[in-house]
């Protein structure tokens, strides 16, 4: 208990410089552990979704089956579904329109599925920036807060004729909170990012193959007559 009432005590007691500098660590902290759950939650809803539709994808359906009940079912496609649905839809609509080559329709079809491929890439990628740049500027940002502290307080010992340990502890001991605040906010964003990205990374590789493998299918309905 004395221990976090000191703690508080540092930080209320700070120079204005330092607890400027905590402020903004604490609110990148904060904001860091809530795109860290969201991204979490987003990432586990891809996966999820993703794994749900290849087996259904895989089962044998029909492919103008399996579009027309995705377009009437309630919740918003999501993930694999965003690319096999924009691929498809594209892929009918050339189809049906004459004098257009197979050739013409799978280029027309892959466009699109590609523009869909690159727009939930990016989706996934949102707010992994900010992660890094929480993790690499963090530390600096508190190590700014410390030598601030740390200057203060030595430049206090040039107005006393004797200088004692008791003089520097405070100064010293607030400047090395900032530190500590500063580490607090990068750890979990340098490891959430890092995670995140490897994640990301095999999510991109499944949309890749998956869309590679639906272009070969439709190259085949494209060519079949």
């Amino acid at each position: 208990m004395t221990s976090e009432l000191s703690i508080f005590k540092l930080i209320t007691e700070a120079s204005l410089v330092v607890q400027i500098v905590m402020f903004i660590l604490v609110l990148a902290s904060i904001v860091s552990w809530t795109f860290i759950f969201s991204k979490y939650k987003e990432i586990k809803r891809a996966e999820e979704t993703s794994e749900e539709f290849e087996e259904r994808f895989w089962s044998g359906i029909d492919l103008a089956d399996l579009y027309r009940q995705l377009a009437k079912e309630d919740h918003a496609t999501e993930a694999l579904e965003n690319i096999f649905m924009a691929g498809f839809k594209e892929f009918a609509r050339l189809r049906q329109q004459p004098n257009i080559g197979p050739d013409a329709v799978m280029e027309g079809a892959q466009r699109v599925m590609r523009v869909a491929l690159n727009r939930e890439l990016e989706s996934l990628d949102e707010r992994l920036p900010f992660l890094a740049t929480v993790g690499s500027t963090s530390p600096y940002v508190g190590l700014f807060g410390t030598v601030w502290g740390i200057m203060n307080s030595f430049r206090s010992l040039g107005s006393v004729k004797q200088a004692t340990l008791a003089m520097v502890a405070p100064g010293i001991s607030e400047a090395l909170v900032a530190t500590a605040m500063g580490l607090f906010a990068a750890i979990p964003a340098v490891m959430a990012y890092n995670r995140y990205s490897t994640e990301i990374g095999r999510l991109a590789n499944r949309y890749e193959a998956f869309t590679e493998e639906f272009l070969s299918l439709l190259h085949r309905q494209a060519h079949a007559k």
